[in-house]
């Protein structure tokens, strides 16, 4: 513990010596100091994340209005979503993701208007705090922008001296040509001010305005909120768009070393005084520069597997594993204490920038041109050079695998297959909300709000969904109750450990093959997938798979034999899962 207690005031002054000099060093160990009596925060010492995730955890995405209460209901929004969770899942989900709950003027709750606030259309924070006794809470720390509607940003327009330096003012005659842009919105956005004409960094939208983070104050209004988050219970944060937070003209403006360097901070403040709590860093980008958000294990506990969705989608589309099997190989032993969050699909698009690198152009192409084939749309971001290029496809993962040629239920078995890949994976699995119902691209919404994300951005009125689930005819009942046998079936398998294991094994482009073991390799599994639309016999012993002749082995989905002699035979899109 006294230990502990040393190396806590050395770390954050190692952070704020990078961040904002030795001048302002004093002041921020001050500021840090006033924040910790205000949250009653001790030092604790550091633990391990393998401490706090299992096989048995899985992270349910959802929006806080995402399961709604009628007019005439006595419940909240977000009290309506609890019962339906208590009532379907919960043996099944561990952790629950409520995508931004706060007041928010555009982005469904990523552009804030007050972050310490529950928007009084979904509930208030007595529904969060009663979730926490029932689930692990995930939250959004929305750290790059904040809505123009803001009250910072207001005082900033009125001129209030505090907030003058809050945003990033740009000058006329600035080159911002090296800025990498996720969006093909103006990255300045002109507003009028008490000071005159200013035009000021917005990164996303115009209702989304930058903080500036080379201010001290504005980093510790956000630790502020972030201590404020952690009393309410919230055990996992995820630092949103955390890529762009610190801007220096004539770079890129995106990983910036300070930008690692809060990341880091935050992690120290965790380890030390909340190590109950988890950091997931939300990094849409190419997979090198993804994983950089581990640092040397002291940074993010975990990252989003962004190169998963599109090469998931990709190698079921093409019957060709070779891109997925490549890629899940070259990937990286893990620092300690470090996993993956793994998705197939959010609130947002189907990200492209991950396969960059991965798959050949025309192939990226190909994808897209699935992609609008089967009712969804293509977001573009700009380049350097004034080009447009695809930044993500915007559909619903389940009508993604549509089929064009009228086999019998193909979409449905591409689906479930991509999904159990998911789960297969090293990492913790998160599980969007309408993957779990199989909804349909949601046209509707894309109509009402001029948006091309709200294809995936239903909200299910709760009599509808439970109406819907009860309807054993319907598609949401046969995708809903084969994902949670799916979750049940996966709960009994350690060798899923978040932190164990993976060995990938290249056996043709029609497969995907690997085999995943705990931590103390007690438990062996190997899973084989068949990506086809033909069905396959495969002889297992000749293509170098670790198991026996003489044996028999159960598929722990089905619960009947799955390998013999050697030997398999799995129908389209079929998966073994065997204990070896």
């Amino acid at each position: 513990m006294r230990q502990a207690q040393t190396d806590f005031p050395d770390k954050c002054k190692e952070h704020f010596r990078f961040i904002y000099g030795e001048e302002a060093l004093e002041e921020c160990l001050n500021r840090l100091n006033q924040l910790l009596e205000k949250y009653n925060l001790l030092p604790a010492g550091p633990t391990s994340a393998e401490e706090n995730w299992t096989h048995r955890d899985h992270i349910l995405i959802t929006y806080a209005d995402m399961v709604t209460a009628s007019v005439m209901d006595e419940h909240s929004h977000l009290a309506k979503q609890h019962k339906f969770v208590n009532e379907m899942l919960s043996t099944e989900i561990s952790t629950l993701h409520l995508l931004p709950f706060f007041p928010s003027s555009s982005d469904d709750g990523f552009s804030v208007v007050d972050y310490r606030r529950v928007d009084e259309q979904c509930g208030a924070w007595d529904d969060i705090e009663t979730m926490v006794r029932d689930y692990r809470i995930m939250a959004d720390l929305v750290i790059n922008h904040v809505s123009r509607h803001s009250s910072w940003f207001r005082k900033y327009i009125d001129g209030d001296e505090r907030y003058r330096d809050f945003f990033i003012e740009v000058e006329e005659d600035v080159d911002l040509s090296d800025v990498t842009r996720p969006r093909s919105n103006p990255l300045l956005t002109p507003v009028e001010t008490a000071h005159g004409h200013k035009r000021v960094w917005s990164t996303f939208s115009e209702d989304q305005i930058d903080l500036n983070f080379r201010n001290p104050d504005v980093l510790f209004e956000i630790l502020d909120i972030f201590f404020f988050y952690l009393s309410k219970g919230i055990r996992v944060i995820r630092l949103d768009a955390v890529a762009f937070i610190w801007k220096e003209v004539g770079t890129p403006c995106i990983h910036l070393p300070q930008t690692h360097e809060i990341v880091r901070l935050f992690r120290t403040l965790v380890d030390h005084l909340a190590p109950d709590v988890t950091l997931i860093t939300e990094t849409n980008v190419p997979h090198k520069e993804n994983i950089s958000y581990f640092g040397e294990g002291d940074e993010a506990h975990m990252v989003y597997q962004f190169s998963l969705p599109p090469l998931l989608l990709h190698a079921l589309m093409t019957e060709n594993g070779e891109y997925l099997t490549r890629w899940a190989a070259s990937l990286e032993e893990l620092p300690e204490g470090c996993t993956y969050f793994n998705f197939t699909s959010s609130h947002d698009g189907i990200g492209v920038r991950p396969l960059e690198g991965l798959v050949p152009d025309q192939e990226l192409e190909q994808l897209v041109q699935w992609i609008k084939d089967r009712g969804g749309f293509v977001s573009y971001k700009s380049n350097g050079d004034k080009s447009q290029s695809p930044y993500e496809l915007n559909i619903t993962y389940f009508d993604a695998f549509a089929s064009n040629n009228g086999f019998s239920g193909i979409q449905e078995k591409r689906f479930l297959c991509s999904q159990i890949i998911k789960m297969s994976l090293l990492g913790v699995p998160g599980i969007y909300f309408h993957n779990l119902t199989g909804t349909r691209n949601f046209q509707e919404g894309v109509r009402m709000t001029g948006r091309l994300r709200s294809i995936n951005r239903k909200k299910w009125g709760y009599d509808e969904l439970m109406d819907e689930l009860q309807d054993s005819h319907t598609r949401t009942h046969k995708i809903f109750y084969s994902y949670r046998e799916l979750i049940r079936k996966r709960n009994q398998v350690r060798a899923f450990d978040p932190f164990g294991k993976q060995k990938v094994y290249d056996v043709g482009k029609d497969y995907f093959v690997i085999e995943r073991s705990d931590s103390d390799q007690s438990q062996r599994i190997l899973i084989v997938c068949n990506l086809t639309l033909t069905r396959k016999k495969m002889d297992l012993v000749k293509l170098g798979l670790p198991v026996k002749r003489d044996h028999d082995y159960t598929n722990l989905l089905t619960d009947k034999t799955g390998v013999s002699n050697g030997e398999t035979l799995l129908d389209p899109y079929d998966v073994l899962w065997i204990e070896i």
